[in-house]
């Protein structure tokens, strides 16, 4: 009995570490929210792991990963994508952490007063995603559109790059209110698209089967050794092209 719960368990620490990630978020502690997403992912990898491990995956389980995803991979990265949209704009929201009062500070400029909330088209697309791929059946071994916790790693790296990037570059391009834009819609649409993505789940280790989940790997070791933090947005979209490169060769061999 207590090791069918062990996945179940690693779930719930999921969602504890979204709900503090959404706090820090909200409190426009944007570093420490990255952290706990990252933390809930983990947990979220391994919950997944221990199911198939230990045999006890079942529909509860399925249920309830989905609903902690909405937290730590929907709703937290939303509130954070929604506080830098804010910054670029010139304003800033924050909740102070004994609750007992919240804070807005006025925008500069009146034009883009609404612009922020445009962010909480993630966790919108997000919750979208969720319930769509608790039905469709064809997402066992790969994926159909970007998975959430995709998403979510990128949008909360922003910041880790803006605090640690030393290249003014990445600093200007992630305070430009048209790039936050253009980085939530396409995201968003990338969530739901029907563009087949690979898992990083192996049925075998042959490279002729997995050219694209090593290459993948191995491209990632080279950029965090490189670039650190930077390397996370990087990453996640050397990881959308390779699996349109992988899907277009398919397609040619077909």
């Amino acid at each position: 009995m207590i090791k069918k719960q062990i996945p179940n368990l690693l779930t719930l620490l999921n969602l504890l570490s979204g709900l503090i990630a959404v706090i820090m978020a909200c409190s426009d502690r944007l570093i420490e929210a990255a952290f706990f997403v990252m933390l809930g992912i983990f947990f979220d990898f391994f919950d997944g792991f221990f199911a198939r491990l230990l045999k006890v995956s079942g529909e509860l389980g399925k249920q309830l990963d989905s609903l902690a995803d909405m937290v730590t991979s929907g709703v937290a990265p939303g509130i954070v994508m929604f506080q830098m949209l804010l910054m670029a704009t010139g304003g800033k929201w924050f909740m102070e952490m004994s609750c007992e009062y919240s804070s807005w500070q006025s925008f500069d400029d009146p034009n883009w007063n609404y612009l922020p909330f445009l962010g909480l088209l993630i966790p919108l697309a997000s919750a979208y995603r969720l319930a769509k791929f608790n039905i469709d059946e064809r997402q066992t071994s790969s994926f159909i559109g970007l998975p959430t916790p995709a998403l979510s790693l990128f949008v909360v790296s922003l910041p880790l790059v803006l605090s640690s990037s030393d290249i003014s570059f990445f600093t200007e391009l992630l305070q430009n209110k048209y790039v936050l834009i253009g980085i939530t819609l396409i995201g968003s649409y990338l969530l739901n698209a029907e563009i087949p993505l690979f898992s990083l789940k192996f049925k075998d280790y042959s490279w002729k089967n997995n050219i694209a989940k090593y290459v993948f790997l191995m491209l990632s070791v080279v950029l965090i050794i490189w670039l650190r933090t930077v390397a996370v947005p990087l990453i996640i979209i050397s990881y959308v092209l390779i699996s349109m490169i992988e899907n277009m060769v398919k397609s040619n061999y077909k």
